[in-house]
């Protein structure tokens, strides 16, 4: 995952590792022990995987060939809003293009970047499984269908806002 801009990646603290890890005791409990670590961080920081390895007594490389080989772990920071847009056939017969260009131009981010402020992820799939709403783009695990221009405007102004709001 890129970030757009120069912002550093926040600075993690370890000191929750041993709790997050607690009752993992072999490379059979990694997978598991990977998802409390993301639960907690919303990623699996960098800096977990050695005292992980060793924790777990396997290689710090065996850690991250799992990290690295399943979709669903992530090594860097995502945006606290995450904005998936199907890539799928029936999206696409549907104007799935023009809605991916119009969420890269409205939050100003290719396919696979986090704002540098962290207030976005952007990311395709090759199907949502939301065919009969197409086209379809999830936010935050909302599902949003048969969208059209003026609705991803205000779908992404509306979470916009709420970022402004926030922070």
């Amino acid at each position: 995952m890129k970030r757009t801009g120069e912002m550093p990646v926040p600075e993690i603290d370890l000191a929750e590792l041993p709790r997050l890890v607690e009752g993992a005791r072999s490379q059979a409990d990694l997978i598991p022990a990977l998802q409390r670590i993301q639960e907690h961080y919303g990623y699996v920081p960098p800096a977990v995987m050695e005292p992980l390895a060793r924790h777990l007594g396997i290689f710090p490389s065996q850690v991250q060939g799992v990290v690295s080989f399943y979709h669903m772990f992530f090594d860097q920071p995502r945006g606290r809003n995450l904005v998936t847009v199907c890539r799928g056939t029936a999206c696409h017969v549907k104007g799935g293009r023009g809605v991916l260009r119009l969420v890269q131009k409205i939050l100003g981010l290719k396919d696979g970047e986090t704002a540098a402020d962290y207030s976005f992820t952007l990311e395709t799939v090759a199907c949502l499984g939301a065919c009969a709403l197409s086209p379809v783009m999830v936010i935050n695990g909302q599902v949003y269908g048969r969208l059209t221009p003026k609705r991803i405007e205000n779908l992404l102004e509306m979470y916009q806002q709420a970022e402004k709001a926030a922070s």
